[in-house]
């Protein structure tokens, strides 16, 4: 994994979205963290995984929790709107 970090970033040099997004003041000096994500298991590498943790899959047959993403999106848009930001009401 190759990771860029820049300390001491002046916030005007942001992208404005992601200012915006943060809610900084145009003053403010942030960090950025730069990570590349990592190549994702093949078949293979997922089916040699092994375990005896009896907890472990509990899920796997919870026919809502079919559509992974939807059903974690589902459980968060009580806290949180679609843009990440957190739901007052």
């Amino acid at each position: 994994m190759t990771t860029l970090v820049i300390e001491h970033l002046n916030a005007s040099e942001l992208p404005p979205l992601w200012a915006q997004r943060l809610q900084i003041q145009p003053g403010q000096t942030v960090t950025v963290r730069i990570e590349t994500e990592g190549k994702t298991a093949t078949n293979d590498e997922a089916s040699a995984f092994v375990t005896d943790d009896p907890a472990f899959g509990i899920w796997r047959d919870f026919d809502a929790a079919a559509d992974v993403a939807d059903f974690a999106r589902g459980l968060r848009s009580s806290r949180y709107n679609r843009d990440g930001s957190r739901n007052e009401g």
